[in-house]
């Protein structure tokens, strides 16, 4: 790294929060990668304010990270800048029936401090394993909830630093989109509107919707969630198992046996592996249904 790029660094974020030729397998839910040539961990807005403006005026490459759970890493690496949002940036704040939640918290800790204030709206997002940040980028959603349904505002930064506030229908919410994922823009906090309700019902909710969880993901695996799209017309896990595919695997990594729209990490897998068995998946259920299978899953950096 040019010296001067890291001096200035060292000015921005303290050095215990500097970490070089860091394995990305801690910081993926599918635990697999090579190493990121730098990352740093942000724990307040301040923070990001000053170094990304910084990293973009010096021409380097670099990353959003959030919890990792859409992001397969190559196994040779990272060479540029993991700017990782840490889960301390920032406190949830609750005034009457809005919520504020920084980028960095698991939507599963927004949801449980949200039944602890007896608000409802957010227990589709109890088991969902990403960020704020990353639930808001691609419109996080499960058993018929969504983040466009509770998202007030957005709080944004673009790459010169300037900090913008984005209603919910200028964020252009869609099927696991939003206008983020178009736009050089980084989320810094979300508002979000929900409802007063009954604790008992809202925690009868999630532990039902935890049960089916439980029922039909290989939870027990690494993985990265739902590793496809839902096609228009289709449902991925059912093409994929009709495509022949049900434990289809390659090296240490397979199709879930319990949900065919998942790829796991049995426990030895590379990144290699993970990537080849969703290309394959792609490949045969194109050619047999002429399906193309859109991956929700993130490649980041050198196969």
């Amino acid at each position: 790294m040019n010296s001067s790029i890291y001096d200035y660094i060292k000015e921005v974020i303290p050095q215990e929060d500097i970490l070089f030729n860091e394995p990305m397998s801690r910081h993926t839910t599918f635990r697999v990668g090579g190493d990121a040539k730098c990352l740093i961990k942000i724990k307040d807005k301040a923070q990001l304010l000053k170094l990304v403006p910084y990293l973009q005026i010096t021409g380097q490459d670099y990353f959003i990270l959030g919890n990792g759970s859409n992001l397969l890493v190559g196994d040779k690496g990272y060479s540029g800048f993991i700017v990782k949002l840490d889960s301390s940036m920032g406190k949830i704040g609750i005034e009457g029936e809005r919520m504020t939640v920084p980028a960095g918290v698991l939507l599963t800790k927004a949801a449980a401090e949200a039944r602890e204030h007896s608000l409802s709206g957010m227990e589709f997002a109890s088991g969902i394993p990403g960020t704020m940040g990353g639930g808001i980028v691609m419109n996080a959603g499960a058993y018929g909830g969504e983040m466009k349904q509770i998202v007030e505002s957005v709080e944004v930064m673009n790459r010169e630093g300037e900090i913008l506030v984005l209603d919910n229908d200028t964020m252009e919410f869609g099927y696991r989109t939003s206008v983020i994922k178009n736009r050089p823009f980084i989320v810094l906090e979300a508002v979000l509107r929900l409802q007063q309700g009954k604790k008992e019902e809202i925690d009868a909710k999630m532990e039902e919707l935890a049960a089916k969880r439980r029922a039909k993901q290989p939870l027990e695996y690494p993985s990265a969630g739902s590793t496809f799209k839902r096609p228009e017309g289709y449902y991925a896990g059912k093409l994929i198992m009709d495509a022949g595919l049900r434990g289809f695997g390659i090296g240490g990594a397979r199709v879930a046996d319990k949900h065919c729209g998942f790829v796991i990490n049995t426990g030895k897998a590379t990144a290699a592996d993970v990537r080849e068995v969703i290309e394959e998946v792609q490949q045969r259920v194109k050619d047999k249904f002429g399906v193309r299978l859109e991956r929700e899953v993130i490649f980041l950096g050198d196969f």
